[in-house]
């Protein structure tokens, strides 16, 4: 998860800044002619953050894009970078491990032995000031426009480091002349857990507030280019 070697470091650094920052600008742009609404909450309490322990955040969205979803935090959280948190089938082709690795992602342990490891990984970033995505659903819905029920287990990451929350809602609205909606993203928060509250109870409050943030943001959706009906 940690790569100490210096030129490992330095082709991470021109892949991700260089190469895949402006591609995905130009996707999410092009593609989905791309709106961010309310971003500046983000940078808010970025100098307040610089003087704790962890200076880092979470993110929380909707799983709704592939590769859509990994490049839009990177967008979203510039300058800073960010590192996505995704399952181990994502990097399952040969080939891919390192590309995958060096563009910010964080790859969820197949066995309990990595998981020290990937803990260890998780800390270093929220120290350093980095910001974790997380997709909560766990699996991809292209172009969903409601926001499905999620555990609470993944919200108990800004508990553990005593870090800031925010979410980010992907919405999808008619274009004129395309088939295609165009997508604005919404950005809520900060959310603080309660530190009066057990870990268990902590998670639980902060997922319930993201949640219903997100539900209440996925209203300005106004059309459903892939309709889902229930079997």
């Amino acid at each position: 998860y940690l790569h100490s070697n210096y030129i490992w470091r330095m082709c991470s650094w021109i892949l991700y800044r260089v190469i895949m920052t402006p591609v995905a600008y130009l996707f999410m742009k092009i593609k989905f002619h791309l709106k961010i609404v309310n971003r500046s909450v983000l940078t808010k309490d970025k100098k307040e953050r610089k003087n704790q322990k962890n200076s880092g955040i979470f993110l929380y969205g909707n799983h709704t894009q592939i590769p859509g979803d990994g490049f839009l935090p990177s967008i979203l959280t510039f300058p800073v970078r960010d590192y996505v948190v995704v399952n181990a089938d994502n990097i399952s082709l040969r080939g891919t491990r390192t590309f995958m690795e060096m563009v910010g992602a964080l790859v969820l342990p197949n066995h309990i032995s990595g998981m020290k490891n990937y803990m260890k990984a998780m800390k270093y970033r929220i120290a350093r000031g980095n910001a974790v995505a997380i997709y909560p659903e766990a699996h991809i819905w292209p172009y969903y426009t409601g926001i499905r029920a999620f555990k609470p287990d993944s919200f108990t990451f800004p508990v553990m480091y005593q870090v800031p929350a925010y979410c980010f809602t992907v919405t999808y609205q008619k274009r004129r002349y395309h088939k295609k909606p165009r997508m604005t993203v919404y950005v809520d928060g900060p959310f603080y857990s309660d530190s009066e509250l057990k870990n268990k109870a902590a998670a639980q409050q902060l997922r319930d507030q993201i949640y219903q943030t997100m539900k209440e943001r996925s209203a300005a959706s106004d059309c459903e280019y892939i309709k889902y009906i229930k079997r």
